[in-house]
């Protein structure tokens, strides 16, 4: 499956932005989403996670309360919705699918995700 992800930008702290990021393909569906970010000179950082068909979301400690991820499986899309941004988001976000069975003491485990997009800039300024 091919990953494109979008929707980053400059938004100011306390602002809000929502990312998307579309597959291709008929298999969309048979994938956990997940949502992972590297900051300039930091690791890559596990963000979010959606199970195949919704039910189950799980969230980065620094992102719980202000992050929410969706899909629309009609649509082979999955969503961030990231709200009351702050300067420390700013980073790549790259959206990877997992053929695997969902293991919420796994999902930040970014080598377990099959396939991944190319990234999306999101800077967020004081």
């Amino acid at each position: 499956v091919q990953l494109q992800a979008s929707g980053g930008g400059l938004v100011q702290a306390g602002g809000s932005l929502r990312l998307s990021c579309a597959a291709s393909g008929r298999t969309f569906s048979r994938y956990n989403m997940g949502w992972f970010r590297q900051a300039p000179g930091k690791e890559r950082e596990f963000v979010s996670v959606i199970s195949r068909n919704g039910g189950s979301t799980y969230y980065g400690d620094s992102v719980k309360g202000r992050f929410t991820i969706s899909r629309d499986n009609a649509k082979n899309t999955v969503y961030l919705q990231m709200n009351s941004l702050k300067p420390e988001d700013t980073a790549v976000y790259y959206c990877a699918a997992d053929s695997g069975v969902l293991n919420p003491q796994r999902v930040t485990n970014q080598y377990l995700y099959d396939y991944w997009g190319q990234g999306t800039l999101v800077t967020v300024s004081s």
